[in-house]
């Protein structure tokens, strides 16, 4: 399977399939050097299939730590120091292979490093089937997640399905996230299809047909980033569910995916408030719940400090937080939310889960 941008120029393409691996040599024979930068667990599982990085087109590599730890302005500046020393030029690829941590940390290296080198993005998880496309790249402040960055498109996107078969479920249900909130954005239909294709722990960690909704997925985020690249209008909408999932997620070091999936449920109770919604917020936390998402940790949540975090989100304008909310199943808008509505549904969330 294969995608394709449609931007005016500078276009790129994304093959999703197994072995995807075999077609990276036609987009890096032409560059003096390659850089290999590898989440250090995929290093390990998977050394003797990215070898050929190495040996054959004498990359330099770089190996980091897997998640969210290498996305600081230490580890950046550590690294792009290091890729410096090697006498680097602008002809240089770098080559990042990972999740979407080490996608988004390598993408702002080769975005900054002699202010601009080409990169390919080569996922190895779920998740990344979201972060690798787009061309946003960046890492975190101490003020927030992925507050320092650049919109930066990759030369190419090679989702090779392989490194799927060595992820632990927590990954799974990480990514399933983002798949999951494609749906949402798509239709009632598609909502319907993809519960009842996944409906438990069994049948999500089977993986069974993944890569029909990784790519219906992609497509969906396509749809919305080559008319809106910079995020000034419709791109917003693929934040649905972020705006408290972010604030959780750098709050409590959980992964990605488990956050924006309770910032989805999070979103379903404010949009019953603000617009008049009737969404049966039970059905979703049955429904994560029998995937087994660990929601118990809503209980302890406090409000304050999660409000904080939203207000610091990019979205926001001088009128405050803003968050996508959902005008029914596959309409998205975006709504400014006072506080004492965030706080209102701070409540009902907490409430869900002490009955």
């Amino acid at each position: 399977m294969k995608l394709q941008t449609t931007y005016e120029s500078n276009n790129y393409p994304i093959i999703i399939k197994h072995n995807a691996l075999d077609h990276l040599h036609q987009y890096i024979k032409q560059y003096k050097d390659i850089v290999l930068i590898v989440d250090g667990t995929i290093d390990k599982e998977w050394n003797e299939t990215l070898n050929f990085i190495t040996s054959e087109y004498d990359a330099h590599k770089l190996v980091i730590p897997s998640g969210e730890s290498t996305k600081s302005l230490d580890f950046y500046g550590q690294s792009i120091e290091t890729l410096l020393s090697n006498k680097l030029t602008r002809n240089t690829c770098i080559i990042a292979v990972g999740g979407g941590a080490t996608g988004d940390f390598s993408g702002f290296l080769a975005a900054t490093l002699l202010r601009g080198v080409d990169f390919i993005q080569v996922p190895t998880t779920i998740l990344a089937h979201d972060s690798s496309v787009g061309g946003k790249v960046g890492i975190n402040s101490k003020h927030g997640k992925n507050l320092i960055g650049a919109f930066y498109r990759p030369k190419a996107v090679i989702y090779d399905l392989n490194f799927l078969s060595t992820l632990p479920y927590t990954e799974v249900l990480s990514g399933y996230a983002e798949v999951y909130k494609h749906a949402l954005l798509n239709n009632d239909n598609d909502v319907n299809e993809i519960e009842t294709h996944f409906t438990n722990k069994k049948t999500l960690a089977s993986l069974n047909e993944i890569e029909y909704y990784i790519y219906k997925g992609i497509e969906t985020k396509l749809n919305l980033i080559v008319q809106d690249e910079k995020e000034s209008h419709v791109r917003k909408f693929l934040n649905l569910g972020h705006t408290f999932g972010h604030a959780v997620e750098y709050t409590f070091k959980i992964p990605h995916g488990h956050a924006v999936m309770i910032g989805i449920i999070f979103q379903f109770i404010v949009a019953n408030k603000v617009l008049n919604q009737n969404f049966d917020i039970a059905h979703y936390i049955n429904y994560l719940k029998s995937l087994d998402y660990p929601l118990n940790i809503i209980e302890s949540f406090e409000f304050d400090p999660l409000y904080e975090l939203m207000l610091k989100d990019k979205k926001n304008d001088q009128l405050g937080v803003q968050m996508v909310l959902l005008d029914g199943i596959g309409h998205p808008v975006v709504k400014h939310v006072g506080k004492s509505t965030l706080l209102e549904s701070f409540k009902d969330l907490q409430t869900y889960f002490k009955k």
